[in-house]
């Protein structure tokens, strides 16, 4: 097989314009089809396809998922990226931009079950799925031809039609030889794209991209080494590899890699996730450090009892505020042991905040925990003294929440800030 019809599975050795089996024009052909097994899936423009889903009435208008007018876009459908609406944008630039634009405030327990769904197919097909936020996956189908009679990137094409079938959101895959080139081609013809890099073109194919296409270059790394001469990815390809080992150090060997298509990572199912955080945007910027600390609290305990339904405890806490032109400040410290109490979120993010709130204003507050284990491999021993004491305190109040309903109990700081908070 060098190409099928993504439409009725149609398969052929050699690619035609239309399928001409049902006349599909959306055909995907390739010389390296049958050989790549490596795949990103990414749901396209997730949240707001879901908000569409549910009200049909949106289907053609512009749509903006985010927190209210002072907050930022957490994402946006296609229409709204028309006018030039991104992700992270201020809501106040994203309405002028688009000012017809239906902005709906995030619904994260409807996105999280949609997501539970959509990663349940995929690991029909394999175990080796890799998650790395609720709408984006890596999957390695390596082997899999037998037990699905058919190779892998037929395989991947009629998942991508039962999602949308199924949960009436799509996706776009990218097929390609490692993990990084997969995730480039899954964004190359998006929506309900299905995009493939050979391993043997993937040079070229990189060689006229900007550097900032590389992960882990973001706009700081990128303006080094624009600065060095390295503007495009070609450049860096064509570098001393030991010159940059110099400049960049072991980040520099990794660079080189990628310049040239090199990604020897594996797909993990067991690779943890990164942290988990919650903040919230001000209706009216904040200067006072009880003002901050009566935002702060909610979202430790929010924070702090998902890690517990998870199972899992953070070794670091990480604070981020965000100042009245959008800058963004976070400071991190780790702890002696991993906790998943809101009480040392709260100690520890005071602490932090004491040092950045000396009177400037500020527009948002999160917290955050990082380095995450599971919280039984630290049980007992480790989790002594206050800490202790105050998990048992909140495991009490998640068993009487979930007996008589989230409301039922309420702490008094929280209860005191509860209507001035916007949670993205």
């Amino acid at each position: 097989m060098k190409a099928f019809c993504r439409d009725c599975f149609w398969q052929a050795e050699t690619p035609t314009r239309r399928c001409p089996a049902c006349g599909s024009p959306r055909l995907v052909a390739h010389e390296d089809l049958d050989s790549l097994s490596i795949a990103h899936m990414d749901c396209d423009a997730f949240y707001a396809s879901v908000e569409k889903r549910d009200r049909p009435e949106l289907r053609d208008k512009p749509v903006i998922v985010g927190g209210g007018k002072r907050g930022v876009v957490t994402t946006c459908c296609y229409i709204a990226r028309i006018s030039g609406v991104r992700s992270a944008m201020p809501m106040f630039k994203a309405l002028k931009l688009c000012p017809e634009a239906v902005v709906i405030k995030p619904d994260f327990s409807k996105y999280r079950a949609e997501s539970q769904k959509i990663l349940g197919m995929a690991a029909e097909l394999t175990p080796l799925l890799q998650n790395l936020s609720l709408d984006e996956a890596w999957l390695d189908l390596s082997g899999t031809e037998r037990l699905h009679g058919a190779p892998p990137a037929l395989t991947l094409a009629k998942l991508q039609a039962r999602i949308e079938a199924e949960t009436g959101v799509t996706v776009s895959i990218g097929l390609s030889a490692n993990k990084f080139l997969a995730k480039i081609a899954s964004d190359l013809d998006k929506p309900r794209g299905f995009s493939v890099i050979g391993g043997a073109e993937a040079q070229s194919f990189l060689s006229t991209r900007p550097v900032s296409i590389l992960p882990g270059v973001g706009p700081a790394m990128a303006a080094s080494l624009e600065k060095a001469g390295f503007r495009t990815v070609g450049q860096l390809a064509r570098a001393d590899v030991k010159d940059l080992a110099l400049r960049y150090g072991a980040h520099g060997l990794r660079l080189h890699d990628l310049a040239h298509g090199r990604d020897n990572r594996q797909v993990n199912p067991d690779e943890g996730r990164k942290g988990i955080s919650a903040e919230t945007t001000f209706n009216v910027d904040l200067s006072r450090v009880s003002d901050l600390e009566d935002m702060l609290a909610p979202l430790c305990e929010k924070v702090a009892r998902h890690a517990r339904k998870d199972g899992i405890a953070g070794r670091v806490v990480t604070l981020k505020l965000r100042t009245t032109d959008f800058r963004i400040v976070t400071r991190r410290r780790t702890l002696p042991v991993p906790t998943q109490t809101a009480k040392t979120l709260f100690a520890v993010g005071r602490e932090l905040l004491a040092k950045e709130a000396t009177g400037r204003p500020w527009r948002l507050i999160g917290i955050g925990m990082a380095d995450l284990v599971e919280a039984d491999a630290v049980e007992g021993d480790f989790f002594a003294g206050d800490e202790r004491r105050a998990l048992a305190s909140e495991k009490s109040l998640d068993a009487i929440r979930a007996k008589f309903g989230a409301e039922a109990v309420t702490l008094g700081r929280i209860l005191k800030t509860k209507a001035q908070i916007n949670e993205e």
